[in-house]
């Protein structure tokens, strides 16, 4: 996880965009860390494969809590960790209150299946404010 706006003396190409209220656009630190890091392992001649989620395509239907910024906080904190012990082709879970290192294998090997109509999909429609004629 990196902040919004880290890095942006790294990624000063001369060129400064403005928004229309006369803010600094802020450029793109996570695309340049993938390339970074992709060209410094193919140096090496190691492969690496790095997933780059953009932000912009995530969507939320409610505003965040302050508990969503701890437990993301955490997540990144947990995934850097493993990342820094070499663990890889793992995916972070929390199970029972624990923070869980799980093998994407594992996690892809069923598929789980709720019903639009059990009482766990109408608390998810609750929590985001989505109306239940949805369903």
């Amino acid at each position: 996880v990196v902040a919004e706006g880290a890095g942006q003396d790294l990624l000063n190409d001369g060129t400064e965009e403005r928004d229309a209220s006369g803010n600094m656009k802020l450029k793109d630190i996570g695309l340049f860390l993938k390339e970074s890091i992709t060209q410094h392992f193919k140096k090496l001649g190691q492969s690496v494969d790095i997933k780059y989620i953009d932000p912009s395509y995530m969507i939320r239907s409610a505003p965040a809590y302050p508990t969503d910024s701890v437990f993301t906080g955490s997540l990144g904190y947990y995934a850097a960790d493993a990342a820094m012990r070499g663990k890889t082709g793992l995916i972070l879970g929390r199970w029972r209150g624990t923070f869980t290192h799980v093998p994407i294998q594992l996690a892809v090997s069923a598929r789980n299946v709720i019903s639009l109509e059990s009482e766990l999909w109408m608390s998810v429609l609750r929590a985001t404010g989505q109306p239940a004629s949805l369903i």
